[in-house]
């Protein structure tokens, strides 16, 4: 009996063990899992901000930004570049046109950020000299001139600063050969607005355009000193009409104008004449005027223009800045061999002939066969 129930215990004892060691083991594994880590996602990184727009700014030279000549063709590059996206864009319209005027409004343009300033026109010259040394972090292009002391003694450019120039008299040259080969024989003229190199380069290619075709293209154009003249500002409109209405008087046919506000006047007295029943023609300048003579009939008064391709010069060079490769310290040269001047591609009152001839001329020109001087040459007027 002892014995039986040494033998019991003993079973019960070890299967209590078994029992015990089966529950650790499954224990074991349920716990395994828990032990287990999971990594954690990275977190997302910050959005970069957008790069902040390259600001241009401008300065108006005398008229308005709206004037269809210099200050507008300069602006609309620089529209052009913040309708892409490009650019912030501003203008300011100084009070009065002395070096003081100027360089306040550069001031206020640097202070308010806009430190890519674009100024039109050789007014901007003594300005700009000394604007280069006070706004070093500030980059410059001024259209038509190059930065000089007031006495003209010491030119100087920055790194800072680009100049663009034009030879106009190229332009001027075409417009003179299609005014030519449009009215076949007659008189011309001339009203420029200040005498200065610009101007007068207008002028003197605009002379040997007719030259040009009286001599190779058939044509009798007659020139004379009474109708060819500056009037001495860019803003006198009045004046511009009285010597419009003087010239057609006297048989003019058409007159070129490179006279800003004055040439406004030239085309209003253009568009009276025209609506009275008479054929006189006006040729524009800088940018394509054609709209300016539009009369309420939808026919404009402007035969063709001498263009200055403003808008391109202000957005290539506001490309440029973005590109990291703004030319600085250098002066530009804008001409009929690198596409920076002419007539306009369409001439709605020029002929397919005559628009075709004008564009062998031009390519005459590119070629170096036809060579036009930017200077004052024998038996031409001032």
């Amino acid at each position: 009996m002892k014995k039986l129930l040494l033998l019991t215990m003993m079973v019960f004892l070890i299967g209590a063990l078994f029992v015990s060691c089966g529950g650790k083991k499954e224990a074991a594994q349920t716990a395994a899992p828990a032990a287990t880590t999971t990594q954690a996602a990275p977190a997302a990184a910050p959005a970069a901000k957008p790069a902040a727009k390259l600001k241009v700014g401008m300065v108006t030279d005398a008229g308005t930004i709206d004037d269809k000549s210099f200050n507008q063709g300069t602006w609309e590059g620089i529209l052009k570049a913040q309708n892409e996206g490009l650019v912030e864009a501003k203008y300011l319209k100084p009070s009065g046109t002395t070096e003081a005027d100027y360089l306040k409004e550069i001031g206020n343009l640097y202070d308010a950020g806009y430190k890519f300033i674009i100024l039109p026109g050789y007014k901007f010259e003594t300005a700009l000299y000394i604007a280069q040394d006070k706004y070093k972090d500030a980059k410059f292009v001024i259209l038509d001139g190059e930065p000089h002391t007031a006495d003209y003694v010491t030119y100087r450019t920055e790194p800072n600063v680009v100049c663009v120039i034009w030879n106009e008299h190229e332009s001027g040259f075409l417009a003179g050969v299609a005014a030519a080969l449009h009215i076949k024989e007659g008189e011309v003229g001339f009203i420029g607005g200040m005498e200065v190199p610009a101007v007068q380069k207008f002028n003197w290619g605009w002379q040997q355009g007719i030259k040009y075709a009286n001599e190779n293209l058939g044509t009798k154009i007659v020139q004379k000193q009474e109708n060819n003249l500056y009037q001495g500002s860019f803003d006198n409109v009045a004046a511009g009409q009285q010597i419009a209405a003087s010239m057609y008087d006297k048989g003019v046919k058409v007159i070129f104008a490179a006279a800003g506000g004055v040439g406004v006047g030239a085309i209003n007295e253009t568009k009276s004449r025209v609506t009275a029943g008479k054929e006189v023609w006006m040729v524009g300048v800088d940018v394509d005027q054609y709209p300016e003579g539009l009369l309420p009939n939808g026919k404009s008064v402007m035969l063709t223009s001498a263009m200055k391709y403003l808008d391109r010069a202000s957005y290539d060079m506001i490309k440029a800045e973005l590109a990291g490769t703004f030319p600085g310290g250098q002066t530009l040269h804008f001409s009929a061999a690198n596409n920076g001047l002419g007539i306009p591609p369409v001439n709605p009152n020029l002929s397919a002939e005559v628009q075709a001839k004008v564009s062998e001329v031009s390519q005459l020109m590119l070629k170096g066969e036809i060579k036009v001087a930017g200077e004052l040459l024998p038996g031409f007027f001032k």
